[in-house]
């Protein structure tokens, strides 16, 4: 019976990892992704429940309580944010899963600190990452959060010296661990490394644009899973270490993918200052652009949607700032039923967050098989009578396949300039967060639809109701 247990304990671990693996690979398509999380789900219940059992455990009412009182604030959390604001909901989790992660080590450390017992050099080494990772996650996320948030500025951040400084904080770290693995009993130093990891937190995120945080809210998400592997080796947890490293390495290949959707490398998204969070900025080519624009109003637009055979409607952050994915998808129906094609096309970096496009049109009950990726709407947007741009920029400028000069050439991007016609709705023409104008705007098949996008929307709902 004593073998019992620990055994069964095992092999639930190993039914809840599978459990873990089998709901990433239903992330993978919107139309299994919410199945996925149910599973996923169900596997971290049921590794909750074994680690209770586990004799270690001698608190169960501190826990209960806790498990409580945490569900309680997910569930409202979870009910109460908006769809457009999930990119911050995310960074949060992103943090407070680093947090969580790094207070292990600290309570590890605390506790064998308190008893006397040495400390193995395995076991330190891990609860060193472990804060180092889980600090900067923690930090670094909240800090993404509040520029997503609006409370600082979405701009990058930058000062003189602020690389040597940032190598002189992750010196230290160093140097205070390889005291700590010589001295490990040293509680001044150990709270000294850890002030250390979260403003290293800080000085990752700040220089970082507001266009750039699909990237980092991916990188964020593959540290806290590996945060959560080095509290696995901390505690010997083998479900810990499981579960963090199915999301640090989950993370890290969505983080490549982001970065090839930009083409840009990891190093320029974190290092290069990118962008100007939407500031007023120059050309693609670094000339200022001398060109008329062609503004319709929405009974012109709603002429052209309705009379289409074929529309092809492309979200951008516009869309999610005005929360107009319903007022999209209401359009999108009242098209259909006058017989006309309707198509989303959903480029990878759109919005603040990967997903951020599908989430929004899936909370509109829009049908999944009517949302394209990239590579595969692209070949028919010839064939398209009308790209409708909703609040998208860079991802729809042209100078990205055109003008070698541009910061964003050679960036993929949805080629809505090969459909017949183009209607851009946007507020002005402000640039994006690469601070470059769009060439799409002054072509001769682009009409513009200055406005709120969810004003706009509704209008040409009004004026295709009248056709």
């Amino acid at each position: 019976m004593s073998d019992f247990i620990p055994t069964g304990i095992q092999l639930t671990y190993l039914v809840a990892a599978s459990l873990f693996i089998l709901g990433l690979k239903k992330l993978g398509s919107p139309a299994t992704a919410r199945n996925g999380n149910v599973v996923a789900a169900v596997g971290m219940l049921l590794a909750i429940v074994a680690t209770m059992l586990d004799q270690h455990v001698l608190n169960y009412e501190m826990i209960l309580l806790g498990l409580a009182i945490g569900s309680g604030i997910g569930a409202i959390a979870a009910y109460k944010v908006q769809m457009t604001e999930m990119p911050q909901m995310v960074g949060l989790l992103n943090g407070l899963g680093g947090a969580a992660s790094a207070l292990v080590a600290v309570a590890e450390f605390w506790r064998l600190l308190d008893s006397g017992s040495p400390i193995p050099l395995d076991v330190n080494i891990s609860m060193l990452l472990d804060v180092l990772i889980g600090g900067v996650t923690f930090t670094g996320s909240f800090l993404a959060f509040a520029k997503l948030q609006g409370l600082i500025s979405g701009s990058p951040i930058t000062f003189p010296f602020q690389q040597p400084f940032n190598l002189l904080l992750l010196g230290l770290y160093i140097a205070g661990s390889a005291y700590l693995i010589v001295t490990p009993d040293s509680l001044p130093i150990f709270l000294a490394v850890v002030a250390v990891s979260l403003v290293l937190g800080v000085m990752f995120v700040i220089p970082i644009g507001g266009g750039d945080m699909p990237v980092v809210i991916s990188l964020l998400n593959s540290l806290s899973g590996i945060a959560a592997a080095a509290a696995g080796f901390v505690v010997m947890n083998n479900m810990l270490i499981i579960a963090g490293a199915l999301v640090g390495a989950s993370g890290i290949i969505l983080t490549e993918i982001m970065c090839k959707a930009m083409n840009r490398s990891l190093f320029s998204v974190l290092f290069s200052a990118f962008g100007t969070g939407g500031a007023a900025g120059g050309a693609a080519g670094g000339d200022v652009i001398d060109q008329t624009v062609r503004s319709i109003d929405p009974e012109e637009g709603a002429m052209m949607l309705g009379y289409a055979r074929s529309v092809v409607i492309v979200p951008g952050y516009g869309m999610a700032v005005a929360q107009a994915q319903h007022s999209v998808r209401e359009l999108a129906d009242h098209l259909e039923r006058m017989g006309v094609d309707v198509k989303y096309a959903i480029h990878p970096v759109a919005g603040r967050m990967p997903g951020h496009m599908n989430v929004l049109l899936a909370e509109a009950n829009v049908a999944y098989t009517q949302l394209y990726d990239m590579d595969d709407i692209n070949p028919q947007f010839e064939q398209a009578d009308v790209a409708l741009v909703i609040g998208a920029n860079d991802v729809v400028n042209p100078a990205a396949r055109t003008d070698v000069n541009s910061p964003i050439f050679g960036m993929p991007i949805l080629e809505v300039d090969r459909a017949k016609q183009t209607i851009v709705i946007k507020r002005g023409m402000s640039t994006g967060f690469a601070g470059v104008d769009n060439e799409l705007f002054y072509k001769d098949k682009t009409t513009m639809l200055f406005g709120s996008a969810k004003d706009m929307v509704s209008k040409l709902v009004s004026e295709v109701k009248q056709l």
